[in-house]
């Protein structure tokens, strides 16, 4: 199972001076990625937001920087909103991200959970659906097809054009990332394309119908379920102690939740909701590293995931605390976890033979 964090890039909305804000948040932000690459992490992921409060509109613009500072750990948008963008530039941008990166490049596709970019870009809500589902066919187009030809309702037609430059990869993978909408789950499943998870709320088995629905839908549809990847997107955080752990994310993470929660009416967090949320079975994973790395091994017994990522930069995180859980989730959580997983496919390849 792949290891890794996602992240939006929060800022403070109120800095008087937005702009060196933005430059010292993605200063930090490369070098927290460059420290995951470090540490033997294998993924990092950026969202893309178009607010006062993110900081990465351009996910492929700050993985391309990311990029040249790294080794190994695979780069992805986390998400890209592909309902309010263009399919040939995201191809071509993450087929140059993967190129820069030599093959470490993935789109991670998804509706969005904030609508502000489809004014932005002059998109009517009221297509939220219908422009997803088209554009995403244009873009499984694209990474299979060096010249194309396709027609849809909603964009200009591509009549026999080469879109370049192609990526390193023989097929730029591209995920399909789902909050609690079973059709958009079914979606994943028909197409064969690996299904990303997010859990923000509630006990995380509560959200196993949905990886059961996706292989269902796979296997109905034909494809080799040993190629249906899933993985689960959670908040967290990791430091020396879980008291500290948990007193160092719940400020941050608290006023986000309670920020986003006002704008969606959903009622106040509270501290005791905080400490709720991190019991085992909780949507959080916060803690010292023994304590992280377990609930991820009980989370792939529930979800036999292949990937796991988890959300630490919430809120105005300190860089210092951020850079200390990484050091942690690559040193100390991954190894934990890596040995139990590969200790329980040991034995049950031991007792099927």
């Amino acid at each position: 199972m792949e290891l890794g964090l996602h992240t939006f890039g929060d800022v403070d909305a109120n800095a008087l001076d937005k702009g060196a804000e933005g430059a010292r948040r993605l200063k930090n932000l490369l070098e927290e990625i460059e420290l995951a690459d470090q540490v033997g992490l294998d993924v990092f992921g950026l969202g893309e937001h178009h607010r006062p409060d993110y900081v990465i509109s351009s996910p492929s613009t700050v993985l391309a920087a990311a990029a040249a500072r790294t080794k190994t750990i695979r780069l992805s948008s986390a998400v890209t909103v592909l309902s309010s963008d263009d399919p040939v530039r995201v191809f071509q941008q993450f087929a140059t991200v993967d190129l820069i990166s030599g093959g470490r490049a993935e789109i991670m596709a998804g509706r969005g959970s904030f609508i502000e970019s489809f004014p932005l870009f002059g998109y009517d809500l009221g297509d939220y659906d219908a422009l997803f589902t088209e554009k995403l066919d244009l873009l499984l187009k694209l990474r299979d097809e060096d010249i194309v030809s396709w027609k849809g309702q909603m964009r200009a037609p591509i009549n026999g054009h080469g879109v370049y430059p192609r990526p390193l990869q023989e097929q730029l993978p591209v995920w399909i990332a789902v909050g609690g909408t079973p059709q958009s789950v079914v979606r994943a499943g028909t197409l064969g394309l690996p299904l990303a998870i997010a859990i923000i709320g509630g006990e995380y088995p509560r959200f196993k119908p949905f990886a059961d629905l996706y292989r269902e839908a796979g296997a109905k549809a034909g494809h080799d379920p040993a190629k249906l990847k899933t993985s689960i997107n959670v908040h967290g955080f990791i430091a020396d102690t879980t008291e500290a752990a948990a007193d160092q994310f719940y400020g941050p993470q608290a006023e986000v939740m309670n920020r986003i929660g006002r704008e969606r009416g959903w009622g106040p967090t509270n501290r005791a909701h905080f400490d709720q949320a991190r019991s085992p079975l909780g949507n959080l994973f916060v803690g010292e590293p023994e304590l992280v790395a377990e609930k991820i091994i009980a989370a792939h017994r529930v979800f036999n995931m292949d990937r796991f990522l988890l959300q630490m930069a919430i809120g105005l995180m300190p860089h210092d605390q951020i850079m200390r859980g990484i050091e942690l989730y690559g040193t100390k959580v991954a190894p934990i976890v890596r040995k139990e997983l590969t200790g329980s496919a040991e034995r049950a390849t031991s007792q099927t033979n």
